[in-house]
């Protein structure tokens, strides 16, 4: 099945995800994995592994609240033999945090794996990553931020559906809550739109489109381009969020996936939230830079999901089908992500 990016512009919703389900393994077909694969979903009072790939939570009392939240959540906690380690900012040594990941998905009682949190560190175990280990023991893996290396590295070498959502320290709040029961444990598809509180939000270019969900942190992603652990972004809904970044550096950042061609390989644009990305007197706006790289590629496009470092965050499955409508700005996942 032909899936070039301007071919999706004009599908209706319906009649391509009849299309789609009729075609799912020549979908994937770009992919090095050979077979896309589910994990299973999230049981009532769910054993979850907690890690700490990237940085430790740095104050005890912090620490002690994620528990805390977690367990009246419903949920067993297995701690992972390093995550309370600390080397700088890093949580521990590489070795150490990538034994952790891969004991975390050995282990049978473990029903899925959290981050605790992202920081920066993840791209420093990517080579340590024995990836058949995790494709022979499938099971949610979840988190965001710097958390996006690890996901698009086991996307690309394994087909494994992971979950760019909260970490343990995240605020777990209603709006999380119900989108990550809504993914993880009732195996919904579910379609997300913004709150109406939320003012910030706007189109970038009108349209709908469907394609794969892949993407994360701006910053993150752009770290792994040249190596070999991103995806094919063929056909792809690019999500991106990021924070903390002066509006040029966003700039240069889409620059820098436009010169490598990741732009042109999309069909369609989310940017999530960029919290505290600020604009000096003599800067362009984000709308503007939005403007600048993404018009140009005449694809469905809009800012504003709940895809974000703030308090309300959505559970997106990464490497799953998925359409958007530019001008409802909703995110439709177009099928259950777990078995």
């Amino acid at each position: 099945m032909a899936l070039s990016r301007k071919s999706f512009l004009s599908t209706t919703s319906l009649g391509f995800t009849s299309l789609f389900i009729a075609d799912w393994n020549v979908f994937y077909s770009r992919y090095e994995s050979t077979e896309i694969i589910k994990p299973k979903r999230l049981p009532k009072g769910a054993t979850l592994g907690l890690i700490a790939p990237a940085s430790p939570i740095y104050l005890q009392s912090d620490f002690e609240f994620m528990i805390k939240a977690l367990t009246d959540l419903g949920y067993k906690l297995v701690l992972g033999d390093h995550v309370k380690d600390r080397n700088g900012y890093l949580a521990g040594s590489d070795e150490d945090r990538a034994a952790d990941l891969h004991k975390m998905f050995i282990n049978p009682n473990i029903d899925g794996i959290l981050c605790i949190r992202g920081g920066y560190g993840s791209n420093r175990i990517l080579d340590l990553i024995d990836f058949e280990v995790i494709k022979n023991n499938p099971k949610p893996f979840i988190g965001f931020s710097d958390i996006t290396s690890l996901h698009l590295a086991i996307f690309k070498n394994t087909g494994l559906i992971t979950f760019h959502g909260p970490v343990g320290k995240s605020q777990w709040n209603n709006f999380t809550v119900n989108s990550w029961n809504s993914v993880l444990h009732l195996a919904e598809a579910p379609s997300y739109t913004i709150p109406e509180d939320q003012t910030d939000a706007f189109v970038i270019k009108s349209g709908s489109a469907e394609g794969t969900l892949l993407g994360g942190n701006l910053t993150v992603l752009t770290s792994l381009l040249g190596s070999n652990y991103l995806p094919d972004f063929d056909g792809a809904i690019l999500f991106l969020e990021d924070i903390g970044e002066d509006i040029y550096r966003i700039d240069r950042m889409l620059s820098q996936l436009k010169l490598n061609g990741i732009l042109n390989k999309i069909n369609g644009f989310v940017f999530g939230k960029c919290t505290d990305c600020s604009e000096s007197s003599n800067s362009l706006t984000l709308k503007q830079v939005l403007d600048d790289y993404i018009l140009p590629l005449n694809i469905p496009a809009f800012y504003g999901a709940m895809i974000s470092h703030e308090e309300q965050n959505l559970t997106i499955p990464v490497g799953l089908p998925a359409s958007i409508d530019a001008d409802l700005k909703t995110i439709n996942i177009l099928e259950p992500a777990v078995l």
